[in-house]
């Protein structure tokens, strides 16, 4: 028998891993395999060894997890106290007042979606909103989006166009359009209907934070 075969056996019987014995006395792991594999203390090692590792990486994901979760709300907070801070300054000019109705009223719910998305058939108030998040939210331009829900008898391009010269927003950032099936009986939808959306979730984080300090001041 090898000599180093009597220190691998008594370094195994230790709870030792094969990557561990074999670095340290420099013995390839095909040849432990190979001494190891018909022992059933060994396999009982490895079996533990490997219960052990399991364990490790289980606790790792969830320190991992925990810890992203941490960062996360830590960067929700942190658009949230800009929200707070930017409140006082913001709280008599009436378009600012305005956005935030205009959104509690009638904007996408979801928080956690993180999509700030208006829907509706008023251009005026659409226009206003879009000024909103312009000039109060530091929205650019080019991040506002638009697409249209229409009936089939509407003619697409003459709503975008509408629509486009109504709340200041250039053709090529509307998406695609939906088109619902009937006819609107009262013929009061001429144009269709509009949504205006940019993806934020934290402006969505400053916009209900903004909400809840317009309601408790009022």
């Amino acid at each position: 028998m090898r000599n180093d075969k009597h220190l691998a056996i008594a370094l195994r019987q230790q709870g030792n891993s094969y990557n561990k014995i074999s670095e340290e006395l420099v013995i390839p792991k095909s040849t432990l395999a190979n001494w190891f594999s018909n022992l059933d203390w060994s396999m009982k090692i490895r079996k533990e060894l490997a219960r052990k590792a399991n364990y490790n990486a289980k606790r790792r994901l969830i320190e991992y997890t925990r810890k992203k979760q941490i960062e996360w709300e830590e960067w929700r907070e942190s658009f949230r106290e800009d929200a707070k801070n930017k409140f006082p300054n913001f709280i008599n000019a009436p378009l600012f007042v305005t956005g935030i109705n205009l959104y509690w009223g009638e904007g996408d719910s979801k928080l956690k979606n993180g999509i700030v998305r208006l829907v509706n058939t008023d251009a005026r108030m659409l226009s206003l909103y879009v000024k909103f998040l312009k000039k109060f939210c530091e929205i650019p331009n080019e991040k506002i989006l638009a697409t249209m829900t229409i009936y089939p008898d509407l003619n697409e391009e003459k709503c975008k166009l509408f629509w486009s010269k109504s709340i200041n927003i250039p053709i090529q950032q509307f998406r695609k359009t939906q088109v619902i099936k009937g006819r609107h009986p009262t013929k009061k939808v001429e144009n269709g209907m509009c949504t205006v959306l940019t993806y934020s979730r934290g402006l969505k984080e400053k916009i209900y934070t903004w909400i809840d300090l317009l309601a408790k001041k009022l």
